[in-house]
């Protein structure tokens, strides 16, 4: 419910870089009790907004900037956006793995007692009795590393809110918290989110998921090159008014026509285990899309890095182009030589370098071809790189430029032309299109549809149920680590593939088609 008047008012902001608008006469209103979906495509100017609230950016002269009535002078000093009440949850979490929850949780708000005593069991009681305040029974001592996406995601929201604790008013925001969840966790993340309206803060969260609008938000401001394109109460808005708004033009069709599998098989998966997963066979034929998913934390999403070797299987192989190889025994670099080519859903962690240029990241897995006579092709490689940057609609299309400076659906379609430059028979995609607007996911499918046209193999470990049903040949459904139902094409839906990820079925495959 929306109350009072705005606790963060932003009136003109603007930010250039060397000469380039990014933000322009940026006007935003948020009141207590209020949720605010702030959209638009990669690179529309969202995240330079919120690192001006975080600090990490001053605007340029002549905006304004008000939190809870009171004027903010710039450039902020590092820390104030935490003591104006302002908690940031960002895409990557900003979590220490290898810290407990408890420290992670009060990571400089620990009690400090005279002799520089730490009252642990003091810290554990209030760590227990936050983490009971959104329903969570994760042990305070749990190191982060060991927790599911959902949990680590659902750690930094108590850790945002209990910093704002002592705050009378407070914003929560959420810059794409959810790019790395699927949908169950998406639902328990925003029950979350919930709780903090409920004590009276305000939420601004950044999202591409046009479905979460529509869940969450009371209000959507949409930005489109550094301005407000329009917006309004979400409740007022469809679909498709949102994606206009976005893109500038209607979207007419997201998904590319359907494609034509060849009847031969490519690949032949044989008894992995490994993590979740017991016992995983499957033939893959030569242009198929097949799609893997289930439920958080079912074992479909450790397929890609068990076949690729980044995880290490306990049994099983996988045969390509007549040659059998144990996955006991595979590793990235014979996954490669085997001509498998694996896309990470976490681009920048597992698999990018984002300090880097974007040229290196491209040409890292194919980077001995351009040595002639012990000495590196340098010309050769920018060139080629750049015709690729073309190609996948890289924007800006700049070889040279750090790949962290590159907004997220331009990150993932540099490492999609990695990826096709090393010409792999079998792409293995676990969530392509996370943490990607709607028109660049455009573009991502008509690639995915080009490579199998071509006769590639496609394995597409993805939560986006929709996406499946409309890109896939087949898809299985994997629960608690076994493949519990195979769909074909012939019934593939949004619909039919929720329905059996939520049927609880102890064993047995069923197929339909």
């Amino acid at each position: 419910m929306v109350v009072g008047e705005p606790v963060l008012s932003a009136r003109g902001i603007s930010k250039s870089f060397a000469g380039r608008t990014v933000l322009r006469d940026f006007n935003l209103d948020l009141s207590r009790g209020e949720v605010h979906a702030l959209l638009g495509q990669n690179g529309s100017g969202k995240s330079t907004f919120i690192k001006i609230l975080s600090g990490y950016h001053a605007p340029d002269d002549g905006g304004s900037l008000r939190l809870a009535g009171e004027e903010v002078k710039f450039p902020m000093p590092p820390g104030s956006a935490a003591k104006r009440g302002l908690a940031f949850v960002h895409q990557d979490l900003g979590l220490f793995e290898t810290g407990s929850v408890l420290e992670n949780i009060r990571l400089t708000q620990h009690e400090v007692r005279p002799g520089y005593r730490i009252p642990w069991r003091e810290e554990r009681r209030r760590v227990r009795e936050a983490l009971a305040r959104f329903d969570l029974t994760i042990s305070p001592d749990a190191l982060v590393s060991s927790l599911r996406e959902v949990d680590r995601a659902q750690v930094a929201i108590v850790r945002a809110v209990e910093q704002l604790r002592e705050e009378e008013e407070g914003i929560l925001i959420l810059d794409e918290a959810t790019a790395y969840l699927p949908q169950d966790g998406t639902d328990k993340l925003f029950a979350s989110v919930r709780e903090v309206v409920s004590s009276g803060f305000a939420v601004l969260f950044v999202t591409h998921r046009l479905e979460e609008v529509w869940a969450a938000a009371d209000n959507v401001s949409v930005l489109r090159d550094g301005a407000i394109a329009g917006g309004g109460r979400a409740e007022d808005l469809s679909e498709d008014d949102v994606i206009s708004l976005i893109l500038g033009f209607p979207l007419t069709e997201l998904y590319p026509e359907a494609h034509h599998a060849r009847s031969e098989t490519a690949a032949r998966v044989s008894d992995v285990s490994g993590g979740v997963v017991r016992g995983f066979s499957a033939d893959v034929g030569r242009g198929e899309i097949l799609g893997l998913t289930g439920l958080l934390g079912m074992g479909w999403e450790e397929i890609p890095y068990l076949l690729f070797g980044a995880d290490q299987a306990k049994s099983g192989s996988i045969e390509l182009g007549g040659r059998t190889y144990p996955l006991e025994s595979m590793t990235p670099r014979a996954a490669l030589d085997a001509k498998l080519a694996l896309l990470p859903a976490n681009r920048l962690q597992d698999g990018a370098v984002g300090e880097a240029s974007v040229r290196q990241n491209v040409t890292l897995p194919t980077l001995s071809g351009y040595f002639q006579g012990g000495r590196l092709r340098a010309r050769r490689e920018r060139r080629e790189t750049s015709a690729l940057l073309e190609r996948f609609q890289v924007n800006p299309p700049e070889s040279e430029i750090m790949l962290a400076t590159l907004s997220g659906g331009n990150q993932q379609k540099v490492l999609l032309a990695k990826w096709f430059a090393t010409d792999p028979s079998v792409f293995l995609l676990h969530e392509p299109t996370q943490g990607v607007d709607v028109g660049s996911r455009k573009q991502i499918f008509a690639l995915i549809n080009e490579a199998a046209e071509a006769g590639k193999t496609i394995v597409l470990a993805s939560s986006e149920y929709e996406d499946l049903a409309h890109l896939c040949d087949r898809v299985l459904v994997f629960r608690n680590g076994l493949v519990t139902a195979e769909l074909t094409k012939s019934s593939l839906s949004e619909e039919r593939i929720v329905e059996q990820c939520f049927r609880d079925r102890s064993a047995g495959v069923e197929t339909r088609g």
